[in-house]
């Protein structure tokens, strides 16, 4: 999930051959099409390639009860290809997929009902499944999306689901802009979601891999699902085991249609182009694309933290600390101060985290992130912290609370300020650009803020803060009654940092 301050900073870097904000806002061009298509575009001539990025507001916290983990499933299946691309004969596939669904469902079922499922059907359907996906093979063409893309020069072709949106990214030569417009406009119109219980599979695997063997993974899951009870802030955006076993292709479907709308995405084209005739070339592949009825916002609204929340997990690794506290998202004003008083604590070897706790030898590492896990909601001031031996979990929540202490009552140095936006100053004018890295937070910040302009009323916000103001908004959300800590522990020392650790208030 995303660090809203970091994506700005990295932004403003990027801004190569933009001297100034003015300079950034005249040269986004913006255009929305009859089906609600929103178009942003800023022509650069400083290399022959261009990046066309695609943001569709469809995340993990757009899931129904029944559906999670089923955004980061669908972002899977479509590199699957269409009804051209990624089968050799879509007619004859498309009787194998109907009869896989039907055993796959059936499957899922019988297994759904645990200790009361009939283990000889159960057999009996993994063999007919088998079969039948051995069947599928004969008409797949594995990866040919990828193929096609690497055959004409691209890089970067990817897609990433976060809590709030999902991004498909590539960059490739400026000529070969239409070939991305006729193979998206393919991927949305006529995408088959094919060997889906094949990928489920996999998914399986990378849930694995990156949640239930990696003590960070296993902590932050079940950190976030302590600190939102009522929000889906509070689910994982891979799924929970139980979850992902119950995903089906008609789920998928459905998602896909109500989600991937063009009313319901941003698309951005920087690079090498002709404003015009990009704007022709988008009309005549994504126009026909019909908008939908736009999905529902969540309105479950996290209630107010009334006592802090602590939990621990197990696992056979080196201690780590997470501490949580909630609070507004954008654009409310005490966001911007969160991502200063973030800046202070944790940007670079001058920060005071590294100078009073990285560097006396209590942590290894302690940072702090505004804004997790998501900025479509209100959302989390997050701090993280590894012990250095012989300290402990305990003595890195003490030094992180002492410094949180310091925030309410000691007015800020007019040095630390100046640091801090010396480096928003410098990075309008920093040489180290990219169309892609442009293309992201154009897209970011039009479909999860609102308005790409955001970027610009950051910086002006940045420079309103006072002194006061840091010391308000930590008094204000810094409180124990208002945090959530979660700590790993190995399963022979199970001894609790809140048994330890003093209150601060």
């Amino acid at each position: 999930m995303k660090q809203i301050r970091y994506l700005l900073i990295l932004f403003l870097v990027t801004l190569h051959g933009i001297a100034s904000a003015q300079d950034l806002a005249d040269r986004v061009v913006e255009h929305t099409f009859p089906n609600s298509l929103k178009l942003l575009m800023i022509a650069r001539d400083t290399s022959p390639t261009v990046a066309p990025y695609l943001l569709f507001k469809a995340g993990s916290v757009d899931e129904a009860d029944d559906t999670r983990g089923i955004a980061h499933m669908l972002e899977h299946m479509l590199f699957k290809g269409t009804e051209t691309i990624g089968t050799k004969d879509y007619k004859k596939e498309e009787v194998i997929l109907a009869e896989i669904d039907r055993i796959g469902d059936a499957l899922d079922m019988e297994r759904a009902k645990g200790s009361r499922a009939d283990a000889d059907r159960i057999t009996e359907l993994e063999k007919a499944l088998k079969a039948q996906q051995e069947l599928a093979k004969e008409w797949i063409v594995t990866g040919e999306y990828t193929e096609i893309y690497t055959q004409h020069g691209s890089t970067g072709f990817n897609a990433g689901t976060s809590v709030d949106y999902t991004i498909y990214t590539v960059e490739l030569p400026s000529n070969k802009l239409e070939l991305w417009a006729m193979l998206e406009s393919d991927r949305l119109k006529n995408a088959v979601l094919r060997e889906f219980y094949v990928e489920r599979d996999a998914v399986k695997e990378e849930r694995r891999m990156r949640v239930d063997t990696q003590p960070g993974g296993k902590l932050y899951e079940q950190f976030i699902a302590a600190a939102f009870t009522t929000h889906p802030y509070g689910m994982p955006i891979i799924g929970w085991p139980s979850d992902i076993a119950m995903l089906n292709r008609r789920k998928a479907e459905e998602f896909f249609k109500v989600h991937y709308a063009p009313n319901n995405s941003v698309m951005v084209i920087v690079g090498n182009i002709d404003i015009e005739g990009t704007i022709a070339l988008v009309e005549k592949y994504f126009g026909d694309i019909p908008s939908q009825p736009l999905p529902s916002e969540v309105t479950t609204v996290e209630p107010q933290q009334e006592g802090e929340r602590r939990i621990e997990v197990e696992f056979d690794a080196e201690p780590q600390l997470m501490i949580g506290y909630h609070k507004p998202t954008i654009p409310h004003f005490d966001d911007y101060v969160l991502d200063m008083i973030s800046a202070i604590l944790s940007d670079g070897r001058t920060s005071r985290f590294y100078k009073n706790i990285v560097e006396e030898g209590i942590a290894v590492s302690a940072n702090s992130v505004n804004g997790y896990p998501g900025a479509r909601y209100n959302n989390l001031f997050f701090i993280s912290g590894t012990p250095r031996s012989p300290h402990t979990t305990v003595d890195v929540e003490e030094a992180i609370y002492a410094e949180l202490e310091k925030l309410k009552t000691e007015p800020v140095a007019e040095k630390e300020f100046k640091r801090i936006l010396k480096q928003v100053d410098a990075s309008f004018i920093r040489n180290l650009s990219s169309n892609a890295g442009m293309a992201q937070q154009l897209a970011f910040y039009e479909g999860i803020a609102g308005d790409w302009r955001y970027v610009l009323g950051w910086r002006e916000n940045m420079y309103k803060i006072t002194p006061e103001d840091i010391m308000k908004v930590a008094k204000t959300y810094f409180t124990k009654s208002n945090r959530t800590v979660g700590t790993l522990v190995k399963k022979e020392d199970t001894t609790s940092a809140g048994d330890e650790a003093e209150d601060y208030e």
